[in-house]
């Protein structure tokens, strides 16, 4: 599966909208039977278009008001200390994502915590003795005006 016609632009769009749908309510909103959109959404699958099924949780009702942006700046980027922070950041659940970053840092952490206070605690006793860290500089969500977990579709439709 090389290249997604509308169907199944159609059908990626309605999924990240809505998981939940029954087979049958996404056949009828894209316009297919429920054979052939059952097959295609199997075939989305299966090719990597579609990697999972998730639950959108409010981290505020589970307790983790804060949000942290962590620039983590690597003492060297050789290959082996690299690889050992890599390895120490994906164990670690308070990072909710993390990425390779160009201009000045390393990383661009994401990081939740409780409160201050326990984020305080967790640079201290965690995020500092990542191997290889040289420096973190943090910045704070003061509120949140946009977050999707869906990504954009419209560079999928031929022109």
């Amino acid at each position: 599966m090389e290249t997604l016609d509308r169907y199944d632009i159609h059908i990626l769009g309605e999924l990240q909208a809505d998981a939940r749908l029954t087979n049958a309510e996404l056949a009828q909103r894209v316009g297919l039977s429920a054979a052939p959109c059952w097959r295609r959404v199997r075939a989305l699958e299966k090719a990597g278009y579609i990697r999972g099924y998730h639950a959108e949780i409010d981290r505020r009702k589970i307790g983790l008001g804060v949000l942290a942006f962590v620039r983590l700046d690597a003492q060297r980027t050789t290959g082996e200390g690299m690889r050992e922070m890599e390895e120490a950041i994906r164990k670690i659940p308070q990072i909710v994502s993390c990425h390779y970053i160009s201009g000045a840092g390393t990383f661009e952490l994401q990081v939740v915590t409780r409160d201050l206070d326990s984020f305080s605690q967790f640079v201290r006793l965690v995020l500092i003795n990542l191997p290889n860290v040289k420096d973190l500089h943090t910045s704070f969500s003061l509120g949140e005006v946009k977050a999707s977990s869906s990504w954009p579709l419209g560079q999928l439709a031929k022109e």
